[in-house]
């Protein structure tokens, strides 16, 4: 993470699932990159260990509570007078074949995945249009387009994103917002959960013959949250390793 190129000095971000993963190393690289960073997360503990690890501002709250997310952009505002840059990363798995997967378990995915990177976004866009800028940089997946088994929720949630990131970037371009989304490929805790043989099986398919490690998506959502990449909006940037070729 040295030789840093991007400057999000005066800026303020936020990450959602903050705690840990890739919403932490995402926060770790705009607090080098001079941003004021904040990480939200559900788990109230975990997000204020994590957020005073990397010197960023912790916020405790449930993407999927229009009353926590409205809380959270009340608090950035009044701290900081802007908000700059949103990264819709929170998650969480609920993973079972479909005849076995319960009405909780299918709500509670989407609503965490697809309806957090809703209310986040939604939430934003007054003050983006006030200051004539937004970036908003959505966590997507491979098993949005490709579905996997035991996935349906998650899968339908991850396509929900791409379809949301499509239609926002349409409808907020004039303002000089753009919406992007990254599919990575990470070894996050989720990957961890694997059994080590179907691990390895998994990995001998990517063709750099491994998972990223959560640090190795900074890059990719520095540049899409930059001011350089003001012309690119509504696009889906594989972080994979290969895997989607």
């Amino acid at each position: 993470m040295s030789n840093l190129t991007f400057d999000f000095t005066g800026q303020t971000v936020i990450v959602t699932g903050g705690a840990r993963g890739i919403g932490l190393e995402l926060g770790r690289f705009f607090i080098r990159a001079g941003a004021d960073t904040y990480l939200l997360d559900y788990d109230k503990d975990e997000v204020g260990k994590a957020a005073a690890d990397i010197g960023a501002r912790p916020l405790h709250g449930d993407v999927s509570s229009t009353a926590d997310i409205e809380r959270a952009v009340e608090q950035i505002i009044s701290e900081t007078g802007r908000i700059d840059i949103i990264v819709n990363n929170a998650g969480i798995l609920r993973d079972t074949v479909l005849w076995k997967l319960t009405d909780e378990d299918w709500e509670q995915v989407l609503a965490i995945h697809a309806g957090g990177t809703f209310r986040l976004t939604r939430a934003s866009v007054p003050h983006f249009r006030a200051q004539g800028f937004g970036r908003v940089v959505n966590v997507t997946s491979y098993t949005g387009l490709h579905g996997n088994t035991g996935q349906a929720n998650y899968a339908t949630a991850k396509a929900g994103i791409i379809g949301f990131t499509k239609t926002a970037a349409k409808e907020l371009a004039r303002f000089g917002v753009t919406v992007n989304a990254i599919s990575p490929n990470a070894e996050t805790r989720m990957v961890a959960s694997i059994p080590d043989g179907k691990k390895a099986e998994l990995a001998a398919g990517i063709p750099m013959g491994r998972f990223g490690d959560a640090s190795e998506m900074c890059a990719a959502v520095a540049f899409l949250a930059s001011r350089e990449a003001g012309y690119i909006t509504g696009v889906v940037l594989p972080v994979d390793g290969g895997i989607s070729i």
